[in-house]
């Protein structure tokens, strides 16, 4: 798959630019530029109107300033180290020019007295006087259209300048070939966009700061271009996967029956068309590839379980993993009453399994008599063989990589793959991510989840907090007390666990739990197995009680210093309470006085419950690549596109490029053919070759 000969003077050596020499083109790797392409997508983040102003006068300094001039007397400095000034006059008033450590004689041919010349530069006040120290540009009043009206600014580093980024932009634009157009025709109508070439010449020559927008017609044509490749990158993944032959797994409703009659509730509206979505999609001779986003209490397990129900009900095996040992058990004892009620036999594995044990697992599991499987990443290993692996159920997406997830699938000949997500993602992070995966939302509460009492205490009002706790232990409730780090930090002063669990101690006596990250795992264990009983009241902990805990009699979240976790954070531990009978509260203990960003996060979690409107505002406050972590999401970096402001713009480019595969899934007609010069030009081209080899 080679690429178009229109493309080769933008994938050229930087070096073949004007004014780039070795050293500078060392440089532009700092801004991630190494071909003319890259350049192109370098885009001005400001501009300086540099539009020709009568005077001084037409301006309040300090402002920059393009102004014709006649120059008069030159002031070289008494003294070493003082400005050499050059007394000028525009068409009304009489101001300087300064310069520091200049030589006279260059001076004095860059500005000759008694000629006119046009300068342009900072203007500022001194002493009542105006003066343009060092200006940017001195011209011939000839040369005037050197300058634009308005100069775009660029990012820079070290070793580049305006003049040399500006220059080396030009010389990449002198390069554009005639490309066909890759986007929908009517899209591009509807969205009145300019041609390719036409955009970019806009956004590396903006007129006016209106022209440097994320809003600008041609912006977002440039921003589209870059989702849409992403997108079609996705899609062309997505194909060749569901491309993969699958088995069709056929489930026969008997086992998923026993399960719903057994339950003292009904379905939500969301859950059976999740699970109807699963259904269809393994009954497909394809592979499966689908994402379960559900917010906090939504009811994932019970979806996740009639999946894995589906796969044995055809005569297979299902596979639930999890990424912590603490998760894997969790999920092995939510799934065991609904595994009896089955009548089906659930067997967990995690790194702990050793020996006659594991061995005999291991047998039972490869013979088939194990029909669903709980484990920890464990279940990777190369000893462990399954007999009929059709489905697989990965919980917590974000903690692993896609690797393992192709790395699980390759388990079984053609295992259909349900990742499972509890952090609800923005829906342009979602497609940013998941773009290559069907997604079913929760977004219903199950019947008789009562709404959880949200409020915000000072850590002064400590006290009255800890009277609070004594009188809901006396009651006979349960109560999770987070604090934010392990032990005495010098650097930071973050409450610790170990000294709360003592403050808390000696208050409420031996009712007082402690479970953290830093204990070994069989303590840990032990400390929640004591609190699931009933045996400890209240449980201090750190943020390892965050994801999937159950409680069903823990009502009560006390969240110390809340300022210092991040709303997601915050939102799953809430999660923690309000999963049984009785009325739940979480209390936000923060450190007065609060910043402005806490404050925004502390009352967003106050004054909603809803994880998808939390993520929004997350994103809105931190910024994508902050939210999921860039370093393990795999999200992508846009050089033009920005996901929080345009959104929209991502959705769209996914409707169109499965649009565009379904069309044409070898990208071979008019339009195909275009969006493959696309990929070529936003180093997408991995796709393509997946498409030689698909």
């Amino acid at each position: 798959m080679s690429r178009p000969e229109a493309l080769f003077p933008l994938f050229a050596g930087l070096e073949t630019l004007p004014g780039v020499g070795p050293k500078a083109a060392k440089a532009f790797e700092g801004l991630g530029v190494t071909r003319p392409k890259d350049l192109l997508y370098l885009l001005p983040h400001s501009g300086v109107d540099r539009a020709l102003r009568a005077s001084v006068r037409d301006v309040v300094p300090p402002a920059t300033l393009t102004v014709e001039v006649e120059v008069g007397q030159h002031v070289p400095p008494r003294a070493k180290g003082r400005p050499y000034r050059v007394h000028v006059r525009d068409s009304k008033v009489e101001f300087l020019l300064v310069y520091f450590h200049a030589r006279a004689e260059a001076l004095q041919r860059l500005l000759p007295t008694g000629q006119r010349r046009l300068v342009s530069g900072k203007v500022e006040l001194f002493d009542g006087i105006a003066q343009m120290v060092h200006p940017d540009h001195v011209l011939r009043v000839e040369e005037a259209s050197e300058i634009p009206a308005y100069e775009p600014v660029y990012p820079l580093v070290a070793g580049l300048t305006q003049r040399v980024v500006g220059k080396a932009v030009a010389g990449a634009l002198t390069r554009l070939p005639i490309l066909a157009e890759w986007i929908d025709a009517g899209l591009k109508v509807r969205e009145g966009w300019p041609d390719w070439s036409a955009a970019l010449k806009a956004a590396h020559g903006p007129e006016t700061a209106a022209g440097l927008a994320f809003t600008h017609p041609a912006r977002q044509r440039l921003a589209y271009d870059e989702l849409f490749a992403h997108q079609l990158t996705l899609s062309i993944a997505r194909s060749r996967l569901r491309r993969a032959k699958g088995v069709e797994t056929r489930g026969t409703r008997a086992l998923r029956a026993k399960v719903l009659e057994s339950l003292p509730y009904a379905p939500t509206g969301a859950q059976i068309r999740a699970v109807a979505e699963i259904e269809a999609d393994m009954a497909q001779p394809l592979r499966m590839n689908r994402l379960l986003q559900g917010d906090v209490g939504a009811g994932k397990t019970l979806v996740a379980f009639q999946a894995l129900l589906i796969a044995v009900e055809a005569g297979g095996q299902g596979v639930m993993m999890a990424p912590t040992e603490i998760l894997a058990r969790q999920h092995f004892e939510g799934l065991a009453p609904l595994a009896r009620a089955a009548g089906v036999r659930l067997e967990l594995l995690t790194g702990r399994d050793r020996g006659a044990e594991r061995a005999m697992k291991l047998e039972d599991l490869a013979m088939g008599r194990i029909p669903i499987l709980v484990g920890t990443h464990a279940v990777f290993q190369k000893d462990v063989e399954f007999n009929d692996l059709r489905l697989a159920v990965v919980d917590e997406q974000h903690r692993f990589g896609v690797a393992q997830r192709m790395e699980l699938g390759a388990k079984g000949a053609a295992v259909d793959v349900l990742v499972m997500t509890a952090t609800p993602i923005p829906r342009s992070l979602a497609l940013a991510t998941h773009g290559d995966m069907d997604v079913s939302v929760l977004d219903e509460k199950p019947a008789g989840r009562k709404p959880i009492r949200t409020a915000m205490i000072s850590a002064e009002r400590l006290d009255e907090v800890v009277d609070h706790l004594r009188n809901a232990v006396a009651e006979g409730r349960q109560a999770y007390w987070v604090c934010p780090l392990v032990e005495e930090s010098e650097v930071v002063d973050y409450a610790s666990a170990e000294e709360r669990f003592r403050s808390l101690r000696a208050a409420l006596g031996d009712k007082v739990g402690l479970v953290h990250g830093q204990m070994p795992s069989a303590e840990k264990d032990a400390a929640m197995a004591r609190f699931v009983a009933g045996e400890t009241s209240v449980l201090v902990a750190t943020t390892v009680i965050e994801v999937g805990v159950n409680v069903p009699n823990a009502s009560i979240m006390v969240i110390e210093q809340a300022e210092s976790f991040g709303l997601a954070q915050l939102h799953q531990l809430r999660g923690r309470v309000g999963r049984g009978e009785a009325a739940s509260t979480c209390l936000l203990l923060y450190q007065p006085p609060l910043n402005e960003t806490g404050a925004r996060r502390l009352t967003t979690i106050r004054d909603t419950e809803d994880g998808f409107r939390i993520a929004e505002e997350d994103l809105a406050m931190r910024g994508a690549g902050d939210l999921i972590g860039t370093a393990q999401s795999g999200l992508p970096k846009f050089r033009v596109a920005d996901l929080e402001r345009q959104a929209s713009l991502m959705a769209l480019a996914q409707s169109d490029a499965r649009k565009l595969m379904h069309d044409d899934p070898e990208l071979t007609g008019p339009r195909g053919q275009a969006a493959r010069a696309l990929l070529w030009l936003m180093d997408q081209d991995r796709a393509l070759r997946l498409m030689s080899v698909g």
